[in-house]
């Protein structure tokens, strides 16, 4: 067998690590899409925004929503040290770029006239203090993420996709109510180090990324993961067959291709035009 490491039938890297492959009869590279330039800040306040409604869009389809739990928030590229996020009872279904609400580190709305979810502010202002290159972060009370959580341990390398996480994410090993005190958030942060996503205990999950579009995707991804595992660990009970995890070589390498920042926001376009074409854009008002 030939070394993992072994570049397929020529292809070049970068194109292995975007999941691209091919090119045309001519020769011509083909065009993988990538995130956008912006000719202004504004330019990318109002990118961030019609991205992070449409999230909000998204994880509402999934059924992500319960009650006025759950958030997602996005650094302000201006104000960069304020970021964006939900009104307190507003369905996620239902949210419009105009509805974000920007809050600064200390809680106070910048822009908006409606509250936000006071576990929402000590989650994400620490999150967005302890790390710099986050830009986005998102939290629900997803079903599989939840039931998975109580086990207060991480994920097992074990398909393809569970390689988004490969020491890439972490457990917050204790259930210390909802989290309402910013000390709390500063665990987290601290628990979450500079991984990608973190299961609360008795909780719930959490996802980062550079962009707005990797979080999301990481974290449908990683709730996916979550309901794997729990399928393969009820299945492996009594039933006789060994779980086959993936060799750590394997696991390396492969993390590279699905694992990187430019991966996750690749990963989350198609839901991006989904959305968008469902609602006809609504979303964007």
């Amino acid at each position: 067998m030939a070394p993992i490491a072994t570049q397929l039938n020529g292809e070049s890297a970068t194109n292995i690590a975007s999941g691209a492959m091919g090119k045309t009869t001519s020769g011509k590279s083909l065009k993988i899409r990538s995130y956008p330039t912006f000719n202004s800040l504004e330019e990318e306040r109002l990118y961030r925004k019609q991205h992070l409604a449409a999230a909000y869009r998204v994880f509402a389809e999934r059924g992500f929503d319960e009650g006025v739990a759950g958030h997602i928030s996005v650094r302000d590229p201006i104000l960069t040290d304020c970021f964006w996020l939900n009104p307190l009872s507003m369905h996620f279904s239902q949210i419009c770029v105009g509805d974000l609400i920007l809050v600064n580190e200390e809680g106070e709305v910048v822009i908006g006239d409606e509250p936000i979810n006071a576990a929402a502010f000590a989650i994400h202002a620490e999150i967005h203090k302890a790390r710099p290159d986050v830009h986005a972060a998102c939290h629900a009370h997803s079903v599989y993420g939840k039931a998975f959580s109580v086990f207060g341990r991480k994920l097992d390398m074990m398909t393809q996709d569970s390689l988004r996480f490969y020491n890439d994410h972490a457990v917050y090993p204790q259930f210390g109510g909802v989290v309402l005190d910013r000390e709390e958030g500063k665990r987290i942060a601290s628990h979450l180090g500079s991984g990608k996503a973190i299961i609360l205990q008795n909780h719930g999950l959490i996802t980062v990324g550079e962009t707005i579009d990797a979080a999301a995707f990481w974290f449908l991804s990683l709730d996916k993961t979550c309901h794997a595992q729990l399928l393969v660990d009820a299945a492996s009970r009594g039933s006789g067959h060994a779980i086959t995890l993936i060799p750590e070589a394997e696991a390396a390498f492969s993390y590279k291709q699905v694992g990187t920042p430019e991966k996750g926001w690749l990963a989350f376009q198609p839901y991006y035009d989904e959305i968008l074409a469902k609602t006809q854009g609504s979303f964007l008002r």
